[in-house]
């Protein structure tokens, strides 16, 4: 027990320094872990052997993970991707393996090495590279699911690659392999080994159809039950045994445990549990992915990487632009371009967890030497933890890269129009409709050309272009405008456009969009006239709802809603002035000071205001 809590403690320890520093740098939570894995093995050495067996319990995590994202993806979703599956990631596979089997030949590999390790290093990191995915929230565009698309199908790969493996060992070195680990697989011995071969497919199929038949009829009669006790650790235990039981009942009939948690996750997406689902198994995931990532570091092979350093940094950075290679060039066939093309070759050029699984097996059937294979281990885990870094080189290139959309030349204008309205999202439609719907004219200008041509079949006229550049600008008419509109999704756009209509027109109105509390603060040293919080008007009327569903009658609410926007909007003038650019609220102790003396007076103004017109109410009752 006290070994067991010790190490948890050191694990746990580990987590939570490390992952916040590496946040705060921008380097992302997995990049953390890494490291947190480096220091408490190979350099502090206080990871034992327990390491082993906790890498184990944790490629868990990746089990949890895939059963989350199935439960985001609707059936039809995933029938709608099958094209992608097969095509995108089927020939990702392949031509992987092939590139990586011609390299090893030209390095002196016998063909059934050479083609072992293209299997392997084919694989990509289903756990590195969704995690970030997520964290920076770029699951949603075109290069993240195309990513999610080739990762499943790397999964499914998984079950034939085990298949076919023992085939590439010499006779007697497959005998010699059996004969050591006394007739046991050393993968999981299954129930299925000594059935014919159409036996072991209708097992198969019969747990397949098993999981998809207990997710429609046995969950909710289950769920009903166990809801009845009111407990919540016990909601809790059900979704657990439901992931738990379905990636044993994988694991027994030789399937992908991920893989069939995923298919049981798109059979529950579209039912009623789905987010209680959902928040009982999140932070178990989190936690074990986190200890996972751990353990990745901590089993980096000091000694192998120190007797030849560059030599494996160079072959795990000529195997990653080797992949890269080969997803750049599926991109641009699958039509993925600009950023997304770039997240597609950059998030996937790593190997992956499976390849420990495959090199392992792949070693104990002595197809690949002991040397080589501990070799292997170590380019995986290298290119792991490169990733994070590879995910950062990405940001780079899309925060200077232009996709085709915004590479579209900018339109003439044509007309100057007294009020310039920059953007044309959902805020600045709203605008432009009420302002021209009015009977004043506006000129719109977006970089977005799909935008633009959605707006312009609605009858609403507007031009193609970067409403940033000065040339633009003049051409729209700034030196004679009455009012600009800033309504740009891009924070820092935002600040440079006010910034320099600013010094253009010292007698301009500036009317701009602000993310939050401290983009008020940016524009307004900017030199913005009127700033509006996205999010504040929407907040305060709903507000006004809930008073008036607490007592206060329609009058008394709009009257204290009023009094709250104009003291709010007078406290944020005053924030602005002690408000210190780059340093967060909760560190600046006079604005805190400042901020709760605002807060004290904005309530004893509402009270107030709310005795005074309650007691004008009654006045005018009792007459």
């Amino acid at each position: 027990m006290e070994s067991f809590l010790f190490q948890a403690s050191l694990y746990l320890i580990a987590m939570v320094i490390a992952v916040p520093v590496a946040s705060r740098l921008g380097l992302g939570s997995v990049l953390g872990y890494l490291v947190a894995g480096i220091v408490i093995g190979p350099v502090l050495g206080l990871a034992g052997s327990e390491m082993k067996d906790l890498q184990h319990f944790a490629e868990f995590g990746v089990v949890m993970m895939l059963f989350l994202i199935g439960l985001e993806l609707e059936p039809k979703a995933l029938w709608n991707m099958r094209d992608k599956l097969l095509g995108m990631g089927g020939l990702q596979i392949v031509l992987t393996t092939v590139v990586v089997t011609f390299c090893a030949l030209a390095f002196g590999e016998n063909w059934r090495v050479a083609v072992t390790l293209g299997m392997i290093l084919s694989l990509s990191s289903t756990a590195i590279v969704l995690q970030t995915l997520n964290e920076k929230r770029l699951m949603q565009t075109a290069g993240g699911r195309n990513i999610f698309s080739v990762l499943l199908m790397q999964d499914i790969a998984v079950i034939p690659f085990l298949a076919f493996l023992p085939l590439l060992a010499l006779p007697g070195a497959r005998a010699l392999a059996e004969a050591e680990s006394h007739g046991e697989t050393p993968i999981a011995a299954t129930i299925i080994e000594s059935l014919p071969g159409w036996g072991v497919t209708l097992v198969t199929l019969g747990a397949v159809i098993a999981t998809v038949l207990a997710g429609h009829y046995l969950v909710k009669p289950l769920y009903a039950y166990v809801h009845r006790a009111r407990l919540r650790e016990i909601n809790t235990a059900l979704a657990l045994m439901i992931v738990v039981t379905i990636a044993s009942l994988m694991l027994t009939v030789g399937l992908s445990p991920a893989l069939g948690t995923f298919l049981a996750g798109v059979v529950l997406a579209n039912s009623e549990f789905r987010h209680e689902l959902e928040s009982d198994i999140a932070p178990f995931k989190g936690l074990l992915l986190g200890l996972f990532f751990i353990t990745v570091g901590a089993g980096i092979d000091v000694e192998t990487f120190l007797s030849r350093p560059f030599t494996l940094i160079g072959l795990t950075l000529t195997l990653m632009i080797a992949k890269g290679a080969v997803l750049y060039v599926l991109g641009w066939l699958f039509k993925l371009r600009g950023r997304d093309q770039w997240l597609f070759t950059l998030g996937l050029a790593q190997a992956g967890e499976f390849g420990f699984v495959l090199t392992s097996f792949a070693s104990s059937q002595r197809i690949l030497p002991a040397t080589l294979a501990q070799s292997v281990l170590l380019m995986i885990a290298l290119s792991m933890f490169l990733t994070p870094l590879f995910f950062m080189l990405q940001d780079y290139i899309a925060r200077h890269l232009k996709d085709d959309d915004e590479r579209v030349p900018a339109d003439e204008i044509d007309e100057q129009q007294p009020i310039i309205i920059a953007g044309v999202g959902r805020f600045g439609q709203v605008v432009n409709r009420m302002v021209t719907m009015s009977g004043f004219q506006t000129t719109v200008i977006d970089h977005d050309l799909k935008v633009i041509q959605v707006m312009r079949q609605f009858g609403f006229k507007g031009y193609v272009g970067d409403p940033t550049r000065p040339e633009l600008l003049a051409a729209a008419g700034l030196d004679k405008a009455q009012v600009l509109v800033v309504c740009l999704d891009d924070r820092k756009a935002s600040n440079q456009l006010v910034a320099y209509a600013r010094r253009q027109r010292e007698d301009l109105h500036i009317v701009a969009r602000a993310r939050d509390r401290e983009h008020v603060f940016e524009l307004y040293r900017a030199g913005a006239n009127d700033i509006i919080r996205e999010y504040f008007d929407s907040s305060l009327r709903a507000a006004r709802y809930v008073l008036e569903n607490v007592g206060c009658s329609e009058y008394e609410a709009a009257e204290l809603q009023k009094t709250f926007y104009q003291m709010d909007r007078a406290a944020v003038l005053e924030l602005a002035e002690v408000w210190k650019a780059g340093v967060p609220f909760d560190q600046n102790a006079e604005y805190i000071a400042r901020a709760k003396e605002l807060n004290r007076d904005l309530e004893a103004a509402l009270l107030e205001r709310f005795s005074y017109v309650r007691n004008e109410n009654r006045q005018e009752a009792a007459e």
